[in-house]
């Protein structure tokens, strides 16, 4: 198993009676489980939170109304959009960002990361961080790639760009367009819902829109508060296991 990143945080320099001492902090993170690199898919946590997020690729006409519902709820969440749709849609970028929402990199254009050389799929991340820097000022690092589709390359190359790389533990199978008593229960009934899950959903499918509220309000009824993915990883100090579940290490007093 690889030891994983390793930061050297060097700390400033002190003098105590003329002898100069350097404090350092050792910090490890590591996503390598097995010889195989994970995304984070969940996170171990003892508090009751979970992440919703959002796929923003394509159709867009529902997003106006997703924005209003997460406003009336009170709930920030994650969107992960691709550079294209953020050049087609700069005011509805800018307005994710007003309301507070995470911004995150699903590539430039949704291609397939394992099917793309290393340079292509540096280039993926790299153009979509551009055009969402230029027009919202915004310097993402949660990455989730196009189709759920990684290989220990594209973790890896994500990882060489300042990205942590975010799938998810639950998926709500809106795209199925099975409607919205299938989007509750699939998230409702998942033996995955606890705390620390990862729900993606979408924008731009037939019942998400509709089956928000509802969904919001029956996580709060069950006891769970939502946040964006930024408040729920850990950015040091941790490891996965096999199922891509994000956990603190204990630190040594």
């Amino acid at each position: 198993m690889k030891a994983g990143r390793i930061t050297w945080v060097l700390l400033m320099a002190v003098t105590v009676s003329g002898a100069a001492g350097y404090l350092a902090e050792y910090s490890t993170v590591s996503s390598n489980v097995n010889g195989r690199e994970l995304p984070i898919c969940s996170v171990e946590t003892e508090d009751a939170k979970v992440a919703l997020t959002f796929d923003v690729a394509w159709e867009n006409g529902d997003l106006p109304e997703i924005l209003d519902v997460l406003e009336e709820e009170g709930v920030k969440v994650s969107f992960f959009v691709t550079g294209e749709w953020a050049e087609q849609n700069p005011e509805l970028l800018k307005k994710i960002r007003d309301l507070g929402h995470d911004l995150g990199n699903h590539s430039q254009d949704h291609k397939s990361m394992t099917q793309l050389t290393y340079e292509e799929k540096r280039e993926e991340i790299s153009e979509a961080h551009e055009r969402v820097k230029e027009i919202a000022g915004v310097e993402m690092n949660l990455f989730r790639t196009p189709y759920g589709n990684y290989d220990d390359e594209v973790i890896l190359t994500a990882e060489e760009q300042g990205y942590y790389t975010i799938e998810w533990n639950i998926d709500t199978m809106d795209w199925k367009d099975y409607g919205k008593k299938n989007i509750l229960n699939t998230v409702m009934g998942n033996e995955e819902l606890g705390n620390g899950a990862i729900i993606r959903a979408h924008a731009g499918t037939k019942y998400m829109a509709e089956a928000l509220k509802p969904l919001i309000q029956r996580l709060k009824e069950a006891g769970y508060e939502l946040v964006p993915v930024s408040k729920l990883i850990y950015r040091t100090d941790y490891h996965m296991d096999v199922r891509g579940r994000q956990i603190k290490d204990e630190k040594n007093n």
